[in-house]
């Protein structure tokens, strides 16, 4: 197999955005669009991912990492001039190369791996992405001889009438010889109004060098849509999230309402899950099997196990076991660890916490930077209390321990193994192991109270 490598465009400053963000970094179902166009190349194995970057540079690296080679465009002089600066790591170099826009986040690897075969195929120096428009205004149009080879590609502005009747446009994504790729781009020059040099001259060069310029139509327009401005990344995002939710329903996971559901492109789902209506799940989130998530909730960069429930709550950056009950109303917060067996339920937060199995909180309470053992019941109102004003402190509740309602356990405090606390009590010293704890004021019943208080309020209202 001829070695691949990859140009990834993204040093424009995307100005129609209107936006701090730098344009290949906005977000498209919970993913930098340009991360998607890396990704995908990934998949076609390319050897060497070289992104050519500008404004933005640093926040771009950032978020792509180290695994691909960067050069910096520092002046945007056009799309040719873009790739010019891949030449010292690239242009010695035999192989293919496909050339990609940053900001295509739809486009897929089969997509590439089709392209690039097609190319291989025809043994052709350049082969041109193209695409069937409803609407082709705007982009440039492929035009071809009657054998079905390329004649030219023309920019709209440039189009007659006639040619501006062609519906196949240029894509922007091509295949290229890689060293013939690199010659071509030295004779391109930036005689025109724009004053750039432009990559789909290379097709010119490489037509009038008599060499073969071959086209591959995909059948998906969508595929190959930029984001230039918030509308189009709009339309990504539509197109994205049915994409995703359509493979996880392929893959045996049930969505009530799809159009109500929003899954983040890295996002994991177990068979026979059932996602409920008005449900988030993002990040690199990991669903079990048999679940019933949702409606109404978040999951935020956390796994699930399997045969678990989530409704009307949030999880993030955290883990829940399996057979678990989270919800209604619950809270999981960051660095959360929920044993098999669980049960949180309406009202209850948790923060920084472990509960071990078969624990339960089920209403009205909050749980922050505690350990909970095994088999614990936290009844109703029942408060860690790990804030002193400046420090936050650890609460240890043993395995078996059953602490009573409306109870504050102020940390830093033990409650050990089997032991009771009485609901109502405020308990700031450890408590043994299979121990009864009893911190309220002792009952006192005052008989009569309330007769001896209206007597004493008759006699006062007489003597006025």
């Amino acid at each position: 197999m001829t070695t691949r490598y990859a140009v990834v465009l993204a040093a424009g400053q995307g100005t129609r955005m209107k936006s701090r963000l730098y344009k290949v970094l906005h977000p498209v179902c919970g993913k930098p669009m340009v991360q998607h166009v890396v990704d995908q190349i990934t998949r076609v194995n390319a050897d060497k991912i070289v992104t050519v970057i500008g404004h933005g540079a640093e926040d771009v690296k950032s978020t792509l990492g180290q695994k691909i080679d960067y050069v910096l465009q520092e002046e945007q002089l056009g799309t040719g001039h873009a790739v010019m600066q891949a030449e010292e790591q690239l242009g010695r170099l035999e192989g293919t190369t496909i050339v990609v826009c940053g900001d295509t986040p739809l486009i897929t690897s089969e997509t590439m791996e089709a392209l690039i075969k097609h190319h291989e195929d025809e043994n052709a120096k350049v082969t041109l992405l193209t695409a069937h428009a409803q609407d082709p205004a705007g982009y440039g149009r492929v035009l071809r001889n009657e054998d079905g080879t390329v004649s030219k590609v023309v920019e709209h502005k440039d189009a007659n009438d006639e040619e501006r009747l062609v519906n196949e446009i240029n894509t922007g994504t091509y295949c290229f010889d890689n060293k013939t790729l690199f010659k071509a781009l030295k004779r391109v020059n930036n005689n025109n109004v724009q004053g750039e040099y432009y990559l789909p001259d290379v097709i010119e060069i490489v037509k009038n060098d008599s060499e073969t310029v071959a086209a591959y139509r995909t059948p998906s327009f969508e595929e190959t849509i930029g984001v230039n401005d918030r509308v189009a990344l709009s339309e990504v995002e539509r197109i994205m999230k049915a994409r995703i939710n359509a493979n996880h329903m392929k893959n045996g996971v049930t969505i009530i309402d799809p159009m109500q559901t929003y899954i983040g492109a890295d996002v994991q789902i177990g068979q026979d899950t059932v996602i409920k209506p008005g449900t988030l799940l993002t990040g690199t989130s990991v669903i079990g099997e048999d679940c019933v998530i949702g409606p109404n909730t978040e999951v935020i960069d956390s796994t699930i196990g399997n045969h678990t429930s989530i409704r009307q709550s949030i999880v993030s950056e955290s883990d829940v076991g399996n057979q678990s009950v989270i919800g209604p109303f619950a809270h999981i917060r960051p660095h959360s660890q929920l044993g098999n067996e669980i049960k949180v339920g309406n009202f209850v937060e948790v923060k920084k916490s472990k509960m071990g199995d078969g624990s339960k909180a089920s209403h009205l309470s909050y749980i922050g930077d505690a350990e909970i053992g095994k088999d614990v019941n936290l009844g109703c109102g029942s408060i860690t209390v790990n804030y002193d004003g400046k420090n936050k402190h650890l609460t240890k509740v043993e395995d078996g321990a059953f602490i009573g309602c409306n109870s504050n356990l102020v940390a830093p405090v033990t409650v050990g193994k089997n032991a009771y606390v009485a609901a109502g009590s405020t308990i700031t010293d450890n408590v043994p192991g299979e121990a009864l704890s009893i911190a309220r004021a002792r009952q006192t019943n005052k008989e009569n109270y309330i007769s001896q208080i209206q007597e004493k309020q008759n006699n006062h209202g007489r003597k006025e």
